[in-house]
C-alpha cells in the first residue's frame, strides 16, 4: 500500500492543503465538486509509477476560501499560478467532474501548462443534448447515491458512505457543496466561451465516461471532442459518474496506457 502524506504548502497568496503519495513523474489530480474522498484502491495503483499530487481546492478542507475567486475561470487562473510556482510545468494532469471544467479552463488559457491531460466525466460545456444534472437542490445523500450507477453493489462507496456519514463528513460535503455553488451556479457549472477557446488545442488528451453517468450526459464528451483536436474517448461499461470507484482497475489501466503515450 502507497503511502501519502496531506501537508500545507505556501503558494499563490495562501495556504494550499495538497494530498501526495506515491514517487515518480509528478501528476496532478483535481477533484470534483464534492472534494478530497479518501485514498482509494485507484490512487494506489497510479501510485505506483506516478507521484500524485493532490491539491485541496480553496474553501474544501483545510484550505482557505479565497474570496476573489468567483468563477471556475478565476480557480483555473489560481491553479495555473500554483504550477507555475511549484515549477511543475508542462505536467499530466487528471480533473474529475468540476475538476476537470478547472483542468479545461488552464489548457485553453495556456494549453504548454500541460504534457497530457485526462478529463473524467468533465462539466465546463453545455452539452447539445442532454443536461448536466442540478446537483444543489437535492439532499446530500441522493447526490452521494447519483454519482455510482449502483451503490449497493460499489465496494469502496459502501465502504464509506453506505453507513450513516458523521456530522463531520456531512460538514464537508455540505461546505464543498456550498463553494461550487458559489462559483458555478450561474451559468450552471459551464462556461459558454470554453467550447470556442478550446478549438483548435493541440493537447493529448483523454475524455472518460461511465455509461451509466447520471450527472454528466454523454453530450458534454461529445462537446470536448469536438472542440479538443484529437481527443480520445475511453468509455468505461456499466460505470456512473465516479468511474475510478466504480471500475478502478480499468480506469488505471486507461490513464497508464494514456500517460505512456
Amino acid at each position: 500500500m502507497a503511502n501519502w502524506t496531506e501537508e500545507k504548502i505556501s503558494v499563490a497568496g495562501t495556504e494550499l492543503a495538497m494530498i501526495k503519495g506515491g514517487s515518480g513523474k509528478p501528476l496532478l489530480i483535481f477533484h470534483d465538486e464534492l472534494g478530497y474522498t479518501g485514498w482509494m484502491t485507484w490512487n494506489m495503483e497510479l501510485a505506483e509509477t506516478r507521484q500524485l499530487l493532490m491539491p485541496l481546492q480553496p474553501g474544501f478542507g483545510k484550505t482557505p476560501r479565497l474570496d476573489w475567486v468567483r468563477t471556475y475561470r478565476d480557480l483555473a487562473g489560481f491553479y495555473s499560478r500554483v504550477v507555475r510556482e511549484l515549477h511543475l510545468d508542462p505536467v499530466d494532469v487528471i480533473g474529475f467532474s468540476a475538476g476537470g471544467y478547472i483542468a479545461a479552463e488552464m489548457a485553453a488559457a495556456d494549453p504548454r501548462i500541460f504534457s497530457r491531460m485526462i478529463l473524467v466525466a468533465p462539466m465546463g460545456i453545455k452539452p447539445a443534448e442532454g443536461e448536466i444534472m442540478d446537483i444543489f437542490p437535492m439532499t446530500m445523500r441522493t447526490h452521494l447515491r447519483a454519482t455510482v450507477a449502483d451503490p449497493l453493489h460499489t465496494p469502496e462507496f459502501t465502504k464509506i458512505y453506505g453507513g450513516e456519514m458523521t456530522p463531520a463528513q456531512f460538514e464537508a460535503f455540505e461546505e464543498a457543496r456550498s463553494e461550487s455553488a458559489r462559483i458555478g451556479w450561474e451559468p450552471y457549472m459551464h462556461n459558454p466561451s470554453l467550447p470556442h477557446l478550446l478549438e483548435g488545442l493541440s493537447l493529448p488528451t483523454l475524455l472518460m465516461w461511465g455509461s451509466r453517468d447520471r450527472v454528466v450526459p454523454r453530450g458534454c464528451i461529445d462537446a470536448y471532442r469536438r472542440a479538443i483536436k484529437g481527443a480520445q474517448v475511453q468509455v468505461i461499461e456499466g460505470a456512473g459518474h465516479r468511474p475510478e470507484i466504480e471500475n478502478s482497475a480499468e480506469f488505471a489501466k486507461g490513464v497508464t496506457n494514456f500517460l505512456k503515450g
